[in-house]
């Protein structure tokens, strides 16, 4: 075991079975079956290549267990990569029906052709399990938003405490988020389910031009495509690599997003502040010496995983760098980043999921922590109300004198309000202990809330998913 992902101890938590289960060998292999099998199909559409030698192709493809998986690793290790130790043992199998029937497999195609167009049907399949995942996080984003709506708490800033908002908020904040990577997610398939089938160089010269089909490499791209429900390719882009390094973008952004909120969540959990707490499961998060602990452990193999995501993300946009038609090396970083990558980011979403779903919210907590500093986390709701008569700017300094008073003799700020005698003559004691009032100074925290709840709401259209 040399990949954390691959372990058995560890898998279940840097990784996740469905999609382990996209990038695993018996996948990747079909999906060139799929691939070859759809070629033939196209090709004997057109009259290309024979029907019987078509039917006999595509007999081999259905079934991955006409694969020798062993004589494909040594194949692979000899030749540097796996398709072409597939297509020999295609071509053997068919020849052994048909003396050189066999020869019309993979007629026209490519290595990179067949390569490519698996690892876009590999990650429209990844895609797919982070759409069902990102549909989780969003239900019970929206039901904690809602329920939450009006529940004061303090929002922070530099660390410390700066006016009062609503949970709620918070939370609609990160949902309004995850919304925008939804639309994402689908502009990034939208550009990514795309065919690759350009021959040795893109241009398709392998299939030339007959007097019944003038564009007859043309046509059989176009059937291909209708085959495995992909879109044709306005052009080769077999060193053009933006479509996979904007799903690395992608994967960077899903869980960055997921890591800001275990941020929070570890902060809001120390404690000292123990505004929540992730889901409680016996035992989870125990420490070995300290009977007491219940560490935020989630959250922790969230901000280490996405910090290995990024990382892995950026080696994406180096594979953009390759030379002219055909790389010298580049492209094989796709091979060892995508997998690991995809599941990275898969598994980090599936925790952010799971601690959506079971997050326990201390609302005494949270009152608790607003009246800590005694009224000061309203002082910005003070001086704006003694400002129509005072002047804001005087009005600062005069609560700013103030603020330093409570902190330093700990008293309550509407206390020395009350005891300010150009105060007391401007606004009576009710009136201040409404400033004062922390609930009383959420803005528009719930209307902004309804709004992005509202977003949520909104019907979506049905996906498509690959046919592999």
């Amino acid at each position: 075991m040399t990949s954390v992902q691959d372990s058995l101890i560890f898998g279940n938590i840097f990784s996740t079975r469905e999609s382990a289960a996209v990038w695993s060998d018996k996948t990747r292999t079909q999906c060139y079956l799929a691939f070859e099998g759809a070629l033939a199909k196209a090709q004997a559409r057109l009259g290309i290549i024979p029907q019987h030698a078509a039917d006999q192709i595509i007999k081999f493809c259905l079934d991955i267990r006409n694969v020798d998986f062993d004589d494909l690793r040594k194949q692979t290790e000899l030749i540097g990569y796996p398709v072409l130790g597939l297509v020999k043992q295609l071509v053997k199998h068919v020849n052994a029906i048909e003396p050189g029937l066999g020869e019309y497999a993979h007629w026209g195609a490519t290595t990179q052709d067949v390569t490519d167009t698996a690892t876009v049907i590999q990650l429209w399949d990844t895609l797919s399990l982070f759409e069902k995942t990102l549909e989780s996080i969003i239900a019970s984003l929206r039901g904690l938003a809602e329920k939450h709506k009006a529940t004061p708490m303090a929002a922070r800033s530099n660390l410390q405490h700066a006016v009062p908002m609503s949970f709620g908020f918070k939370l609609a904040r990160l949902l309004a988020t995850f919304l925008r990577h939804r639309d994402r997610l689908k502009d990034v398939e939208t550009r990514l389910t795309v065919l690759e089938f350009s021959g040795a160089a893109g241009t398709l010269a392998s299939l030339p031009p007959t007097e019944d089909h003038p564009l007859l490499g043309l046509e059989c791209q176009r059937e291909l495509a209708k085959d495995l429900n992909l879109k044709v390719p306005e052009i080769a882009w077999h060193t053009e690599r933006d479509r996979i390094a904007e799903f690395g973008s992608l994967c960077a952004m899903l869980s960055s997003t997921c890591a800001k909120f275990a941020l929070d969540v570890k902060l809001m959990t120390q404690t000292e502040i123990g505004e929540v707490s992730e889901p409680y499961v016996p035992h989870r998060g125990s420490s070995s010496t300290m009977p007491q602990k219940r560490n935020p452990i989630s959250c922790a193999y969230i901000t280490a995983m996405t910090s290995t995501v990024r990382h892995l993300s950026t080696a994406l946009f180096e594979a953009m760098l390759e030379d002219h038609e055909r790389s010298t090396g580049p492209w094989e970083i796709e091979w060892i980043v995508l997998p690991q990558l995809s599941t990275l980011t898969h598994a980090t979403l599936k925790h952010t999921a799971d601690l959506l779903a079971g997050l326990e919210v201390h609302e005494d907590a949270m009152r608790r922590n607003l009246d800590i500093s005694n009224g000061q986390i309203v002082s910005e709701a003070v001086m704006m109300g003694l400002g129509p008569t005072m002047g804001r700017q005087y009005a600062h300094d005069v609560v700013y004198d103030l603020c330093r008073r409570s902190s330093t003799e700990n008293k309550h700020l509407l206390d020395l309000l009350c005891e300010n005698e150009e105060i007391a003559k401007k606004m009576s004691r009710e009136d201040l202990a409404k400033l004062c009032d922390p609930r009383n100074y959420l803005g528009y925290s719930e209307l902004m809330v309804q709004r992005v709840l509202k977003l949520a709401d909104e019907p979506r259209p049905e996906r498509k998913a690959s046919l592999v």
